[in-house]
């Protein structure tokens, strides 16, 4: 076989060609890092039309249809994590292009998600951040989550992480989705609330459901209008899942006190998003799973998933 081209996309962090043995695939590959996302679509295909591997990180860069067809020399394109909204398993099929992802060994998410409400409800990085700064002592009181209702949407594996989370800090727990059933929430150990129920009666919502056609705006304005005025909500899943719009307007209006989010409908966030002007929000880049013991595991399996491809081996974590 001939050397093929590999393009690696969306390595913010530089750690790519250092977390994993990229090395044992310089008989036959040259790699290509891109360090920054691409301003556009077409920006995408002029970037990559003449690579034959693509290794994608998760949703970064989307690969709809049109973004297949002006990509004629690809042939495997490589995801991190099992699903990959963003990817046209369809067209890539129809293109002849053979699409694999890697697995978690587990998923650093929920800690991050309980991060966001520590900090929501101590002010622990306003409080460092005024440190630093010079300035004198405390001015922010902040409020004690033990005894409160964290109202948990989508009770799957992360979400009953969460739950078991919150309920060592001695949080009562309550959860809802589409389709959960009270049985599987006595089976995990939290109540059962209708999606109304839920967002009344909550002091903080988190959300962890995946985003698909049904799920995308699920949490409206309807239900951030049933929030309590001292409630918090919490979004570590996918942006388009929330109406950022409702969302900003009841921020904007202290409607509900404040939310914690780590995704967003686009990413990465525009610098001039009203959403960095908000005091009663807090922002983290999209840190939900981008941890380096998470990235080495999703490049190794990167690297094992092109070593079998080149060596016509049968592909582990096939997708399409």
């Amino acid at each position: 076989m001939s050397r093929l081209r590999c393009a690696i996309l969306d390595d913010y962090f530089n750690l790519a060609l250092d977390v994993a043995d990229w090395q044992k695939l310089s008989d036959r590959l040259d790699v290509t890092v891109f360090s920054h996302p691409f301003a556009s679509e077409q920006a995408a295909a002029s970037a990559l039309a003449d690579f034959d591997i693509i290794c994608a990180m998760r949703e970064r860069t989307a690969f709809p249809k049109s973004l297949f067809e002006s990509l004629p020399k690809l042939k495997l394109l490589l995801t991190s994590g099992m699903r990959n909204a963003a990817i046209d398993m369809e067209a890539a099929k129809a293109r002849g292009v053979t699409v694999a992802g890697t697995q978690y060994s587990r998923d650093p998410t929920a800690p991050l998600t309980m991060g966001l409400i520590l900090e929501l409800t101590r002010g622990i990085g306003r409080e460092n951040s005024r440190m630093h700064a010079g300035e004198p002592w405390q001015t922010f009181a902040g409020v004690e989550i033990e005894g409160m209702t964290l109202g948990v949407v989508g009770l799957g594996k992360l979400g009953s992480r969460m739950a078991g989370i919150a309920k060592a800090f001695g949080m009562n727990v309550i959860a809802w989705s589409p389709n959960l059933t009270p049985e599987k929430c006595a089976a995990a150990g939290v109540g059962y609330a209708t999606k109304e129920e839920l967002f009344a009666k909550a002091d903080i919502v988190t959300i962890h459901v995946v985003l698909s056609e049904r799920s995308r705006g699920l949490v409206g304005a309807a239900d951030l209008a049933r929030m309590k005025p001292t409630a918090f909500l919490v979004n570590t899943a996918r942006g388009p899942i929330v109406d950022e719009q409702a969302l900003l307007e009841a921020l904007q209006q202290r409607r509900i006190a404040g939310a914690g989010l780590d995704v967003f409908a686009v990413e990465p966030l525009p610098v001039d998003h009203p959403f960095r002007k908000l005091d009663n929000l807090v922002l983290t880049p999209h840190l939900g799973y981008a941890t380096e013991d998470g990235l080495r595991i999703h490049y190794g399996q990167m690297v094992e998933a092109i070593d079998a491809f080149t060596g016509g081996r049968e592909l582990p974590r096939k997708l399409a």
